[in-house]
Order: structure tokens, then C-alpha cells, then sequence
């Protein structure tokens, strides 16, 4: 009884401290719709090209509908990275590090002016092991999943800011 009333008084409590869902109205809301206004620039090399897939793909723009009545252009500069770590007494590398690092602009089509510079990087740790191949695959496998963190990163940030320009 005793926790019942407790849940009772928190919901209470964080019924009236002004958290409002980011994407209230699923794809019909206004943060959805900003979204949807922003064109991806193409970004070269292979981490761009996933980057730049992961993005367009989480901010709805696919298809042809998608390029019509664009508000923005989201502009990616990459860097990727391999460290070695982990030197054995040969020289050779037994642990890597790779590193993506994003710097991202939000143009305003309209003014040409830049709304929003921001930054988003993650790191992933590799085992370098005797096998090139399984080296290599290892090191795909991370880029990967770094494209993926970097693109939910921009992409929320980009939310946060459709959310506050869209209030009042």
C-alpha cells in the first residue's frame, strides 16, 4: 500500500514538471516534420556513405516525395581512425582503437546561414588477432556500429533543436 502511494505521487510530480515527449504526435508531429525538412549532404568515403545512409534513413527522408520542400541541408565532415594500443615486444599492435568523429552543420536553405554546429564522436575497442581477415572484418564491424552511434547522436540533437524552434 505504502509503495502504491508512492508511485501515486511521483506520477503526480512529473505530471507537472513540463516534460513533453520530443516526438509528441509520432510521424504527424511537429518534430517529425522537421525532421523530414532536412536534406543530407552527400558525404565522401566509406564511414560518409553509411553515415550518410543511417541519416537519411532515421530522418525520413527516403524516396522522392522526401526532396521536395527542404528547409535545410545538413552538412558531415568525418574523421576515422585507427590507434594501435597494446604493443608487444615485436612491434605489433595487439589491441586497436577506432575512432569516428563527426562535425555537422544544419544550413538554412533560405538564408544560407548556419543554424546549428555541433560535434558527435564514439570510439570502439578491437582485438587485433592473427588473422588479417578477421582484423579486417573486425574493423568493418566497428565502423559499423560507430556509423550507427554517430547518426543517433546527430539525429537527436537535430530533435532537440526542431523541438525548440518550433515553440513559441
Amino acid at each position: 500500500m505504502r509503495a502504491l502511494l508512492l508511485l501515486v505521487f511521483a506520477a503526480l510530480g512529473l505530471s507537472g514538471c513540463g516534460l513533453r515527449p520530443l516526438y509528441a504526435g509520432g510521424g504527424a508531429g511537429s518534430v517529425a516534420a522537421s525532421l523530414r525538412a532536412i536534406e543530407v549532404a552527400p558525404i565522401p568515403g566509406q564511414s560518409g556513405w553509411l553515415v550518410y545512409n543511417d541519416l537519411k534513413e532515421r530522418l525520413g527522408g527516403t524516396g522522392a516525395a522526401a526532396t521536395a520542400g527542404q528547409a535545410y541541408r545538413l552538412e558531415v565532415d568525418l574523421d576515422d581512425q585507427i590507434t594501435g594500443l597494446g604493443i608487444r615486444g615485436d612491434r605489433a599492435a595487439t589491441r586497436e582503437r577506432r575512432t569516428l568523429r563527426a562535425r555537422y552543420r544544419l544550413v538554412d536553405l533560405a538564408t544560407g546561414g548556419v543554424v546549428l554546429d555541433a560535434t558527435a564522436g564514439s570510439d570502439a575497442g578491437i582485438d587485433v588477432v592473427s588473422s588479417p581477415y578477421a582484423t579486417l572484418a573486425a574493423e568493418q564491424t566497428a565502423l559499423e556500429r560507430l556509423s550507427d552511434v554517430i547518426s543517433d547522436q546527430i539525429v537527436a540533437r537535430l530533435g532537440l533543436f526542431a523541438a525548440r524552434s518550433a515553440r513559441p
